[in-house]
């Protein structure tokens, strides 16, 4: 008999299909507070698990995540059976947020955390004009571009992925580099740097060329500076079913076609 002593409380999205999947587990299963839990049972999609991610960061709880949503490449697939033992034999997978101080063109400094990526977006019909620099090297002196992000292995599969960036395997420590839209250089694909990398966005010409600086759900408008860098004091834990671990979600997103 499985002996279960986490106290789990649920979350969901407000999504009908979410409400209707929290009812039935609140059914069959106890669930208690978050104040109260150890584990946090969320209900929803990759969005809402983001959101979630970001509203419980400071909790410390791991999350184990069923989609009821559309793509769920975050989340185990849903089902009502064996809800406590698909949880006991989870496999966790801890993750680290990027941390972005955004400098505006009025004075203003904004700090904010990024699970998937932080990216960089022209807010007119005008290219973006951006230096960036690595570890306090230039490295480009002047991309002219629609955009620019630093994504993790995490989001390398999300906007990134989109905008022909790299795959990355979640055990890599690698952070993706990518242009969104480059006109010049025109033949820049982007670049993989170390997790460990300081990554600064220097806005060329920000009131003539405005541009805007999206940290996952949180935006800056109008910035003429931007400096990333990897959190190590968040370490997010999602749960994930043994036999389909993000690790191998990474993968198969590589070979398909």
């Amino acid at each position: 008999m499985l002996v279960f002593n986490k106290k789990l409380s649920l979350m969901s999205s407000n999504d009908e299909k979410a409400l209707k999947a929290a009812e039935l587990l609140k059914i069959r299963y106890d669930f208690v507070p978050l104040e109260e839990a150890d584990i946090i049972v969320a209900l929803g999609g990759d969005g809402y698990l983001l959101h979630l991610l970001h509203e419980t960061m400071n909790l410390n709880l791991p999350i184990f995540g069923m989609n009821r949503g559309t793509v769920g490449f975050l989340l185990n697939d849903f089902s009502e059976e064996l809800l406590l033992k698909r949880i006991e034999n989870a496999h966790p997978f801890e993750l680290n947020p990027l941390h972005m101080t955004a400098y505006t063109n009025s004075g203003q400094t904004v700090e904010a955390l990024a699970i998937n990526e932080i990216a960089l977006l022209r807010e007119t019909r005008q290219t973006a004009k951006i230096r960036i620099m690595v570890d306090h090297k230039i490295r480009i002196e002047e991309l002219v571009c629609d955009g620019v992000m630093v994504a993790t292995p995490a989001g390398s599969t999300a906007y990134n992925l989109s905008a022909h960036g790299p795959i990355l395997p979640m055990s890599s420590d690698i952070l993706a580099l990518t242009p969104i839209s480059a006109f010049r250089p025109r033949r820049w694909r982007g670049a993989l740097l170390p997790n460990n990398a300081e990554i600064v966005f220097e806005v060329l010409n920000p009131i003539k060329r405005p541009v805007s600086a999206v940290a996952d759900i949180l935006e800056v408008r109008d910035v003429a500076k931007v400096i990333i860098v990897q959190d190590k004091t968040h370490k997010l834990k999602l749960l994930f079913e043994n036999e389909h671990t993000l690790e191998e979600r990474i993968l198969n997103e590589q070979f398909m076609i």
